[in-house]
């Protein structure tokens, strides 16, 4: 089923894939793009109005993809919140990196401290990163943001 959810989590992942790879554009060598992620669970491709919704009003959504990047082929890897970000965080599969499901406050586990994130990746390209909002990676201190990269971190 395509949503709104996996086109981000595939866009967030390709986006950081081209930031890495080498540029031969001078001008975009010499600055670095803002780069915002934003991932909604239980949204679907057609939720916003960029993308045919005549129910909602998005007009702050729409006017960040019509001056960004929109990708409309993606995969998401799990269907639920803790494992889609864990796969677009990390860039492998939910399962692989110890994310089955989704993760409740009670939880002992986490995403495991030995994966690289999108947030250390762009950190080493000279990022400040940060996450706003529902983090569902594991509610432990060894498994929140701060201890994954980011420098910043305002959520639950």
């Amino acid at each position: 089923m395509i949503t709104l959810r996996s086109t981000l989590n595939l866009g967030l992942v390709s986006l950081a894939a081209v930031q890495a790879g080498a540029q031969t554009n001078k001008s975009f060598q010499t600055c670095t793009p803002n780069i915002v992620l934003i991932l909604m669970d239980d949204m679907g491709y057609g939720d916003i109005g960029r993308t045919g919704a005549s129910q909602y009003n998005t007009p702050n959504l729409d006017r960040l993809a019509s001056h960004g990047m929109q990708f409309t082929w993606y995969y998401c890897p799990q269907a639920v919140s803790s494992a889609s970000r864990a796969g677009l965080l990390t860039g492998c599969y939910p399962n692989r990196v110890g994310i089955t499901g989704a993760l409740m406050p009670w939880a002992v586990n986490g995403i495991n401290s030995q994966e690289t994130t999108i947030a250390e990746i762009l950190k080493t390209r000279g990022y400040h990163t940060g996450v706003v909002g529902k983090w569902h990676l594991g509610h432990h201190r060894e498994f929140l943001p701060l201890q994954h990269g980011f420098d910043e971190y305002y959520g639950i």
